[in-house]
């Protein structure tokens, strides 16, 4: 008997596994000729119920991602049945009918995702750019040993760092924080985009701001000036008054005193 690698076979699946999926190519190939309609349903969930698992575990893969769990099984669920139903057995290929449903239901899943799963949907160009963020991250951190930059990444991807940064934020569309989701430092999200982006409260501090150094005299206002436009020292400014420096300071203090009331009224 020969010894060499031609006398192993190439199946290498352990015996029962060879067996059940034998079992079903014999059921798939009944459920194709079967024309009667209680005998196809018997077979086809004979099958569906066999695979179950595959199709489950197909949907844990993308647990996590912003979508139910349960939402997701039943995709992969409906995608199996819909595989058992196209499939065609290919003799002779050695590719049975797991070969077949796999990527079948896999495709199915990212496409849920792509027309399911967003909140707020971005261009279709960087749903697909974030898969490819995704990748070319996990690779970079193996690489360097840390978290790849932007720079990085648009070099490898050939893209623009805007895009880069575009599909990276694009990952909080499957699911936003709420704006009532507390914060470390107290408070809410909400107040702290706030804080940071109040243009028309900033409006109204400036008009209101602008309408107090209006109010001073022209001494002050010529301090004022100096000090925060120009951004001369308090000796700068004291030797332009023929004043000394301690004096300078105190005229500072009791200007920003008489801002600071005024402010205060104006926002009462």
């Amino acid at each position: 008997m020969p010894t060499g690698p031609t006398s192993v076979s190439a199946d290498r699946r352990p015996r029962t596994t060879r067996a059940r999926d034998e079992d079903v190519e014999q059921l798939l190939g009944q459920l194709l000729t079967a024309t009667d309609p209680d005998a196809r349903a018997r077979l086809r969930t004979e099958v569906v119920a066999a695979h179950l698992p595959l199709a489950d575990g197909l949907a844990h893969r993308y647990v996590g991602r912003g979508m139910e769990r349960e939402d997701l099984e039943q995709v992969a669920r409906t995608a199996l049945v819909a595989a058992v139903e196209r499939y065609r057995a290919a003799s002779g290929t050695g590719a049975g009918f797991v070969a077949f449903a796999v990527p079948t239901i896999t495709g199915e899943l990212k496409r849920h995702f792509r027309d399911c799963g967003w909140v707020v949907r971005p261009p279709r160009r960087i749903q697909e750019l974030r898969s490819e963020v995704a990748v070319a991250e996990e690779s970079l951190r193996h690489r360097h040993g840390r978290e790849a930059t932007v720079d990085e990444l648009s070099a490898l991807l050939r893209c623009d760092a805007v895009d880069v940064e575009s599909a990276r934020r694009s990952g909080s569309g499957f699911r936003p924080v709420s704006l009532d989701a507390p914060t470390l430092g107290g408070g809410s999200e909400g107040e702290r985009l706030g804080d940071g982006h109040d243009e028309v409260g900033r409006l109204e501090l400036h008009l209101d701001l602008r309408g107090a150094v209006a109010g001073l005299g022209e001494r002050d206002r010529r301090v004022v000036r100096m000090r925060f436009v120009e951004e001369r020292t308090q000796a700068e400014i004291g030797s332009a008054l023929g004043v000394s420096q301690m004096q300078v300071s105190r005229i500072l203090a009791r200007i920003l005193a008489d801002l600071r009331g005024s402010l205060a009224v104006a926002a009462a």
